[in-house]
């Protein structure tokens, strides 16, 4: 009987802390970036999303994992307390890729009222023989 009452003790005890600590929500100013047009020539693009921490407890970046070897994110690797700011930057490398449109996604996992926030990254890398003719 005491093993129970212990235990369920615990248990209380450990999802109050839970809720005492709140609840991380992570709002991006916006959530995809268009590149434009760019030349082969030049084939490496990076952009930055910023994001703030609205929520009343400290905000985790998990995981950033792109849809694409070629789109690397950063992303910072310590908790973010409520009402502070990050950015998570994005690089795009079409070094060895065809020319042409692409879009990228990024695909966030935190701790967030929302576990998953995908950004997206899209443009138009131009041949590098169109530099020459211009």
């Amino acid at each position: 009987m005491t093993k129970i009452l212990f235990t369920t003790l615990l248990c209380v005890m450990n999802v109050l802390f839970v809720i005492a600590q709140g609840t991380a929500e992570i709002t991006f100013e916006k959530t995809s970036y268009n590149f434009g047009s760019f030349s082969e020539s030049s084939p490496k693009v990076t952009c930055k999303f910023k994001f703030k921490n609205t929520g009343d407890g400290p905000l985790v970046i998990h995981q950033a994992i792109a849809s694409c070897g070629c789109t690397v994110p950063q992303y910072p690797k310590e908790p973010i307390k409520p009402g502070e700011s990050g950015e998570v930057t994005v690089t795009y490398n079409g070094a060895g890729k065809f020319p042409g449109h692409f879009r990228k996604t990024i695909t966030l996992r935190t701790n967030s009222k929302n576990e998953i926030t995908r950004l997206v990254v899209e443009g138009d890398m131009t041949p590098a023989s169109a530099d020459i003719n211009q």
